[in-house]
């Protein structure tokens, strides 16, 4: 037989309660006592009570969905980043609207557009191609991630630890010329956080007086482009430093990964004078043929943080008299170090 639905009509004549104290139950439960509250909690188990989400919807507004824009998914950061933003459901409980940018500014506006007709009640932005000043202006909690910032809340690594973690640990292995490969969507600009590796880099060669070269390279988003930036870097750093011991700093995990493949393939192993540290411990930094070290972003910390500081906000828009931020709440997580096998040798 079909199953009935309860309605807050059933729930009411069971409980002996009016339908606007149920409906105050689910829409301002703090009106209701903790007695009132426990039993239409008891009623609705009892019921098998399955709610209506588009009702509540309708009747209060609130969508629970936060919407993500991602620059892409062939980066393992932004994949992990992805996965572990969605695990903040079990927390949060927010359900979440996913579009990836791929550097299409005019479809992320699009994409932003279709986000709001959704009610969403918040929004994370990963992608690099909007300004803060016009998101901000979206009238919506928003927080990004490792991106430029200036007029939105964010939650970042502190990259330039990262970019001098990296280094010294290179330095560390006496490594006759430190070279940093970096793919960054702004190179230049230092409004973008990932900018921090480049100055963390370049002050630690100058502190202690190594020898060191910034490559800064827009590679694509593809394995054949990245793939083919990287063998042509691979063929002059190898020819320029031919007899020095090399030590490469690459700006994140899924390009370090492709770089060490193209070391075996050329030499078929990873040779004495090659020492590599990536940036993020994404999973592809431990599933490789040779495990990467790499510069930990806390990714899962990231996504939490990012989650938590967007839910404060939207709670605050839902309050009678919300209090507006007098300006950004910028968050930086500390980065991890992880020694692995492309700097300690196996």
């Amino acid at each position: 037989m079909k199953k009935k639905n309860i309605t807050f009509n059933d729930i009411a004549e069971y409980t002996h309660f009016s339908k606007t104290t149920i409906s105050r139950y689910f829409n301002d439960p703090d009106s209701l006592t903790l007695e009132n509250q426990e039993i239409i909690a008891k009623a609705l188990a009892d019921l098998d009570y399955r709610e209506n989400k588009v009702a509540r919807i309708l009747a209060n507004g609130n969508t629970e969905f936060i919407g993500i824009i991602i620059p892409n998914l062939f980066l393992h950061y932004y994949a992990e980043m992805l996965n572990q933003i969605l695990a903040t459901y079990e927390t949060f409980g927010y359900k979440f609207l996913v579009f990836v940018g791929n550097g299409q500014e005019e479809t992320e506006r699009r994409y932003i557009d279709e986000l709001l007709s959704y009610k969403i009640e918040g929004l994370i932005i990963l992608t690099h191609t909007i300004p803060s000043n016009e998101l901000a202006e979206l009238n919506i909690p928003i927080v990004t991630i490792e991106r430029e910032d200036k007029y939105v809340c964010s939650v970042n690594t502190d990259n330039y630890m990262g970019g001098y973690q990296a280094t010294s640990l290179l330095a560390n292995h006496d490594c006759d010329v430190i070279i940093h490969i970096n793919y960054i969507n702004s190179p230049a600009n230092p409004d973008v956080p990932a900018y921090g590796r480049v100055q963390g880099f370049l002050d630690f060669c100058k502190e202690h007086h190594i020898k060191h070269e910034l490559i800064l390279k827009e590679m694509g988003n593809t394995y054949e482009s990245i793939k083919n930036h990287l063998t042509d870097i691979l063929n002059v750093i190898t020819e320029k430093y031919s007899g020095l011991k090399k030590g490469l700093f690459i700006s994140n995990d899924t390009q370090a990964n492709i770089l060490v493949n193209l070391i075996i393939r050329k030499y078929g192993k990873l040779p004495d004078d090659f020492f590599l540290v990536g940036f993020d411990n994404s999973p592809i930094s431990q599933e490789a043929v040779i495990s990467i070290s790499t510069i930990g972003q806390q990714i899962d910390k990231l996504a939490y943080e990012a989650i938590k500081l967007l839910v404060e906000q939207m709670a605050e828009r839902k309050k009678r008299k919300p209090k507006p931020l007098e300006k950004p709440i910028h968050k930086v997580i500390t980065p991890i170090l992880f020694r692995r096998e492309t700097t300690e040798k196996y």
